[in-house]
């Protein structure tokens, strides 16, 4: 471990590489420049980071070309402390706290195995919160199973490059994932059994 790892408190490497490197030097320097990072993120570990994520009120990379998001600060940070994977698995279901969740999923993606992205992630692709992003063209809305579909799915989220996964079919042809249910066909079957049930209703008035 060099100096600069164990002044940052860097536990190991991440995909066999460095964990600062999993996002662009550009970022990299742009977030310790940063006003927030000086400030509020420095001085963080596992517990204080979680109380500074619960005040998250949107997601995203960059904004006015060269502005860090307070988000993609704390994702940086997580990334240097690493906390162990289950404070990873309480983060990502406190559900009070839909940016901390958000935050947890992009660390997932970020650090985890493929088939643990799918796994741990698809679950979420029910999750129709809405969720504001803050980028270039300032604030829009989102929503979480876009998010994570983005973050199975993209080589990019939050203007950062994600470390390349087997897709799922190819982890599903090699037998390391179930073939997924189809969210559609379920909601489908719902509604002809709704229907039904409604047609019944309509005959005994």
């Amino acid at each position: 471990m060099t100096d600069v790892e164990y002044r940052h408190g860097f536990r190991g490497q991440i995909h066999g590489l460095n964990p600062e490197s999993l996002m662009e030097k550009i970022i990299r320097e742009r977030i310790y420049e940063s006003q927030y990072w000086k400030e509020f993120c420095v001085p963080l570990n596992a517990a204080t980071l979680c109380d500074q994520a619960a005040r998250l009120k949107y997601i995203g990379g960059q904004y006015s070309n060269t502005h860090p998001t307070e988000f993609i600060c704390l994702a940086f940070k997580l990334l240097q402390i690493q906390p162990e994977r289950e404070i990873i698995m309480e983060y990502l279901h406190a559900e009070d706290f839909k940016y901390l969740q958000a935050l947890a999923m992009f660390y997932i993606r970020l650090t985890f195995s493929g088939k643990e992205c799918f796994t741990i992630l698809e679950p979420f692709l029910k999750d129709y919160r809405k969720l504001r992003v803050r980028g270039q063209q300032g604030f829009s809305l989102t929503y979480m199973d876009e998010y994570v579909d983005g973050l199975l799915r993209e080589e990019r989220v939050c203007d950062v490059a994600l470390p390349r996964i087997p897709t799922r079919f190819a982890l599903e042809e090699t037998d390391e994932l179930e073939p997924r249910e189809n969210l559609l066909g379920s909601e489908i079957d719902s509604d002809e059994d709704g229907k039904v049930e409604g047609s019944d209703s309509d005959d005994s008035d």
